[in-house]
């Protein structure tokens, strides 16, 4: 019979991107108690435990280790066993508290490493732990493997419950308590070295006097033009953040509903159906008056992700904004960005295989590449370390599926870079002889007849290439598959596409769909048009499909999620045909669900 700590052990999910479950005491996922049962304590400690014997084998002894902690309700508990157990291991422990995800990742280069605990958007009763390098990224994918296995080697031991107990024994308790007691002073530290490094990153300039010349460019712009950005914190961690200074310093007004760190309003993660407050509270403020709210933005729980919702100053409504528009606005203005300073040079976007075909053409209008990795942050993150090596500047990468963006030197999806990326876009103009982001992209997309002088965001909006793509909350896109052998269900589909294949292709050429191919995404690694469609694994596969011409067209890709208990799929179309998106992802279910009873 399992004992209630195997029965917890066997739940949690390990991968690079994060360790989750249902940490809440009950085991109810929407349960928002803070208390933990022993065995879930223990296993805090024992994650604790791995992660220093990792770091010090990596790096020798007396290794700093910054942990931090989202606003959900068990993250205390689960913080004080992980401080216990590193402090037992061996570790410096500097604690910082509640910390949004790229306040402490930053912080963490002045550090050894980092504990983050975290469940990102998963509902209140889950929790987590991302574990890190100074380089403020995610442990790589085949170092993670390691400190899972010592991980699983010390829960599957004889009895993992005492061992626990004995390590966390080993704290005593006055250092436990210098730790608590030094924490404010390491949270103030953590918020100025954030403040300074976000400064870094959304001027892409590392000279103060560099950066004082961006900034100071911004804010002539937005007195001529001013700008207000509302944000609903949603009780995330960022209500503890750098938001209103950060922005208000920089010429930007601020607004926050929802802005008491714990207080969690409504469901976590930012999706459209969540976005809708933010955009309640921007009509609002525009009928009262401030015609200024013109962006408003929603975190997750840990603060790393924002969505985006804008006033369309033509239709005078405020509307959301697809987490895949999201990315290719960032993308868009990044590129343009660095177009403008430095002129030609080898460029590279890292995305995930689920991120949509446009920014294949935005990255083709200045000449940038993009390379596709599998789902997961980890794994875009180091295969853009892997193309830097290589020689490609890579300004920007991120998981178009998820929203937000990665913007170099960061090495986390952060809220200020993709507002501020909206924010150039606006208000980085023609000047002296060259030409501004907007100006730029029209005239590298051969679409120069789109520029005007007073542009909308809307008039942005509009000049993205036209994709219909299956958001990812979407019902349609999540399926529950029984067979845990992935790559199997895959070799199953792939049987099965093959034979319906010659039949749907005459439905399917009235969406300009003549032919297909495949292709994986295993860690960092693409594979194209594999025989067996089982070599994917646990990672993406995706099928192609081409048009007439040999041009790409459309995909339906799929994966099993990494850290929730869901297959995910999508589909991505060229054009605004809702039609051929609904049949595609109608046909890709109906394949899923027959390989999952074969």
């Amino acid at each position: 019979m399992k004992s209630a700590f195997d029965t917890a052990y066997k739940s949690m999910i390990l991968s690079a991107s994060g360790w989750r479950m249902v940490f809440a005491s009950s085991g109810n996922e929407e349960d928002a108690s803070p208390e933990l049962t022993e065995e879930k304590g223990a296993i805090a400690v024992l994650a604790a435990h791995a992660f220093a014997k990792y770091i010090t084998d990596k790096k020798g002894k007396n290794r700093t280790v910054v942990v931090g902690t989202d606003t959900r309700p068990t993250g205390k508990a689960i913080a004080d066993r992980m401080i216990r157990g590193l402090a037992a291991s061996g570790v410096q422990v500097r604690f910082i508290g509640v910390s949004a995800a790229p306040e402490i990742m930053s912080y963490a280069k002045t550090a050894d490493g980092f504990a983050y605990i975290s469940a990102s958007h998963n509902p209140i009763g889950h929790n987590g732990i991302k574990f890190g390098l100074a380089d403020g990224g995610v442990i790589p994918a085949e170092e993670a493997s390691q400190v899972i296995q010592f991980f699983r080697t010390l829960c599957e031991s004889d009895n993992p419950e005492a061992e626990a107990e004995r390590i966390f024994a080993l704290c005593p308790a006055e250092a436990a308590d210098k730790i608590y007691a030094e924490s404010p002073a390491y949270k103030k530290e953590a918020l100025g070295y954030y403040r300074n490094f976000t400064r870094l990153v959304v001027s892409a300039q590392s000279e103060k006097t560099q950066q004082d010349a961006f900034f100071t460019e911004i804010k002539t712009a937005l007195q001529k033009s001013p700008l207000s950005a509302v944000c609903d914190m949603n009780g995330s961690a960022r209500c503890l953040s750098i938001d209103k200074d950060f922005l208000s310093e920089n010429g930007v007004g601020f607004y926050a509903i929802n802005d008491t760190a714990g207080s969690i309003a409504h469901a976590i993660i930012p999706e459209p159906e969540n976005l809708v407050h933010c955009a309640r509270e921007m009509e609002r403020l525009q009928r009262a008056g401030t015609s200024s709210a013109l962006l408003g933005y929603m975190p997750d729980c840990d603060g790393d992700r924002g969505n985006i919702v804008y006033w369309n100053e033509k239709t005078q409504s405020c509307e959301v904004l697809a987490a895949q528009e999201v990315f290719a606005l960032s993308v868009l203005s990044e590129l343009a960005f660095r177009c403008r300073q430095n002129g030609a040079e080898k460029t590279a976007v890292s995305v995930n295989g689920a991120t949509s075909m446009r920014i294949d053409e935005i990255a083709r209008a200045f000449g940038a590449e993009v390379h596709r990795a599998e789902v997961g942050e980890a794994n875009i993150v180091n295969l853009a370390r892997s193309l830097r090596k290589s020689g490609y500047a890579v300004p920007i990468l991120g998981e178009g599926s998820n929203g937000g963006n990665i913007t170099h030197p960061a090495a986390v999806r952060d809220p200020m870079n993709t507002l501020f990326a909206l924010i150039k876009l606006l208000t980085i103009k023609d000047s002296e002889g060259h030409k501004g982001l907007f100006h730029l992209w029209c005239s590298l997309s051969g679409r120069e007849h789109l520029y005007k002088e007073n542009f909308s965001f809307a008039d942005i909006i509009a000049s993205l290439p036209a994709y219909t793509t299956t958001g990812v909350s979407d019902q349609r896109a999540l399926m529950k598959i029984r067979d845990k052998n992935h790559a199997e269900l895959k070799r199953r589909f792939q049987r099965i596409f093959t034979e319906e294949w010659p039949q749907k292709k005459e439905s399917l050429r009235a969406y300009g769909i003549e032919s297909w191919e495949a292709a994986a995404t295993v860690g960092t690694k693409e594979i194209v048009n594999p025989e067996d469609f089982g070599v994917s694994g646990t990672g993406g596969l995706k099928i192609i499909f081409k048009d007439g011409q040999n041009k790409k067209t459309a995909f339906m890709w799929m994966r099993g999620s990494a850290t929730e208990p869901v297959f995910r799929i999508l589909c991505d179309v060229r054009g605004t045909n809702k039609k051929a998106e609904a049949e595609l992802i109608d046909w890709e279910r109906s394949m899923l669900a027959k390989a999952d009873t074969l």
